[in-house]
């Protein structure tokens, strides 16, 4: 684990993410706007193609790993008891949501809301779609798009943020 933690820190701390915390096999990372800037979800969504390719999913991988992007508001701040920080944090409905992508998403794939697909100007032609139910809602996530190791987005990409074949 300490391999795959090393990996992903170095990836998002380079793609101006905030790292909030390590649960289990995960690592959860806010791209804040004030700090990532305007493009934030497609930075997000960069840096998911980077840490899938990191650990070896667009050949053969080192660990199976699957990524979730979503994109909301959240209440971001420090929390703790008085007089003391324990915790820096990002809380509500955007933070919950980004769970279900994330445990969804399959080895080798970057599960990313329709919101953070929209956000980041992606083209979704060709990219599967999938509905993702959300624990304590009657409605599923309205959409969500499979983007493959194989084809995730990079920086590079032209300006309309199109993913490479």
């Amino acid at each position: 684990m300490n391999r795959f933690y090393r990996v992903a820190v170095d990836v998002l701390i380079e793609a101006d993410a905030v790292i909030d915390k390590f649960v289990g096999d995960e690592v959860v990372a806010l791209f804040i706007p004030g700090l990532a800037g305007k493009g934030h979800a497609r930075k997000a969504i960069d840096a998911a193609a980077e840490i899938l390719r990191a650990t070896g999913e667009d050949g053969s991988p080192w660990l199976p790993i699957g990524v979730g992007v979503h994109t909301g508001q959240a209440y971001v701040d420090a929390v703790g008891a008085e007089g003391q920080l324990t915790d820096f944090t990002a809380l509500g409905d955007a933070v919950n949501a980004t769970a279900r992508p994330a445990s969804a998403a399959g080895a080798g794939e970057t599960l990313a809301s329709g919101a953070a697909v929209r956000a980041a100007e992606l083209d979704t032609s060709g990219l599967a779609e999938r509905i993702v139910e959300l624990r304590g809602r009657s409605e599923p996530m309205a959409a969500a798009f499979v983007i493959p190791a194989t084809r995730a987005p990079t920086s590079a990409d032209d300006e309309r943020g199109a993913a490479r074949p």
